[in-house]
């Protein structure tokens, strides 16, 4: 979807959404407001873009500014996946983001009597139609090829639809202009690339696979065979990670320089990520926190974990995270806090701490599953620590969002 939240807030409004000048921020109210999206003519006039704060917007009198409505893009989401499945079946359908979807028609080509580009422009008449928005679509003959066509020169061609196939590669795939417009390419990765002297996508898939593989191990392998179009991927096989770990983090609207207050929301994070063990029925043996300090600070922050005995008491798993802070933070302003649990078991089983009255840790535990139970059916504000509701805490507000950002008042 073309800058997806902008052109639906655009749409909203009546406006045209390539050309309007409107962005979507999230916490306008803060001098730190992320620009979450940007129309396409907000972009090419004021050069902003997603990731723009708000302290770097141009002052102009034709700029509209608005907050996020998650719900409302949730909900014009479902629209838009609803018109795929009026044609392939649920395994031919991947939901790649809220704004990006494969869709597999090799099934469906024989069966609706259309062409992988009759598709195309059949999905986007009907997207239009019933939305109003405006869609970039990319064909490949793999996932891979169809994602690079689409980021690549979709986006440039007047019918916003590009076609990339095998024999197409040495005219399409070798000729991406930067490395970092090849995906899974970084600027991390990109650096170690320039220094094995491969400066293009040609380059790339020109180079010793056996010296790439001693260099890189299996992500060179993976690069190499992805600069020949190379994507062997199935739409119907889910993936399942080798290890599973569940963490939550936030971008803190002011610098937190009271330690008592990052306390607060560390309690509230730590109790946060607990209760979502909790609901999967997981307990962790391993708790990472990382901090962010401010701009100002001079000093980035830090990462640290801790290797602990299986649990997922939000009272023992705050003690072990107060830990980790204790030891490592410095005392500077603090703008973004994680946490994550990793190494997970099931919790099947509870281990009891020798130092401990075993029918206390007992009840200590059925309580946490007792709040759990309350904020489920009541919702999260039902009960909360008392210093959620002081100075610095944040999770009765951050319990009000939908995936991070505001919902919006539409009743959706």
């Amino acid at each position: 979807m073309k800058s997806f939240y902008a052109s639906v807030e655009c749409v909203e409004r009546g406006l045209d959404p390539l050309d309007t000048m409107l962005v979507v921020m999230s916490h306008a109210e803060s001098s730190g407001g992320l620009v979450l999206a940007a129309s396409p003519k907000a972009k090419k006039v004021l050069g902003i873009s997603n990731v723009s704060r708000k302290y770097d917007i141009p002052d102009h009198p034709d700029l509209i500014i608005v907050p996020p409505r998650m719900n409302l893009y949730i909900k014009r989401n479902m629209e838009i996946n609803n018109i795929f499945r009026e044609y392939v079946s649920d395994e031919d359908l991947f939901i790649y983001s809220i704004d990006e979807s494969f869709v597999r028609i090799q099934a469906s080509k024989r069966l609706f009597g259309k062409t992988a580009y009759e598709f195309a422009c059949l999905f986007k008449e009907q997207i239009f139609e019933k939305t109003g928005l405006y869609c970039t679509i990319g064909i490949g003959s793999n996932m891979l090829l169809g994602k690079l066509a689409l980021d690549n020169e979709a986006k440039k061609n007047p019918d916003m639809i590009a076609n990339w196939q095998y024999q197409d590669v040495p005219n399409t795939l070798w000729k991406i202009p930067n490395l970092t417009d090849f995906w899974g390419i970084n600027t991390r990765t990109e650096a170690t690339l320039w220094k094995m002297g491969i400066r293009t996508i040609d380059d790339l898939a020109h180079y010793d696979y056996f010296a790439m593989k001693a260099r890189m191990g299996m992500i060179g392998q993976q690069l190499i065979a992805h600069a020949w179009g190379i994507d062997r991927t199935e739409l119907k096989e889910s993936y399942v990670p080798k290890s599973k770990s569940i963490g939550n983090s936030q971008v803190l609207m002011k610098d937190y320089i009271h330690e008592h207050e990052i306390k607060i929301v560390l309690r509230e994070m730590v109790e946060q990520v607990a209760t979502r063990a909790r609901r999967k029925h997981y307990q962790t043996s391993c708790i990472s926190l990382s901090l962010g300090y401010s701009r100002g600070e001079g000093e980035r922050g830090f990462s640290r974990q801790l290797a602990i005995p299986p649990t997922n008491n939000s009272r023992v798993l705050y003690e072990y995270a107060l830990l980790l802070f204790t030891k490592h933070y410095n005392g500077c302003a603090v703008r973004h806090m994680g946490v994550n649990f990793s190494k997970l078991t099931t919790d099947e089983y509870m281990q009891l701490s020798l130092f401990e009255d075993p029918e206390e840790q007992i009840a200590d535990n059925k309580l946490d599953y007792l709040v759990d139970g309350i904020r489920h059916r009541f919702g999260y504000g039902a009960i909360v620590h008392a210093s959620s509701i002081m100075e610095g805490g944040t999770a009765i507000s951050r319990s009000q969002l939908v995936g991070g950002h505001a919902g919006g008042n539409d009743g959706l």
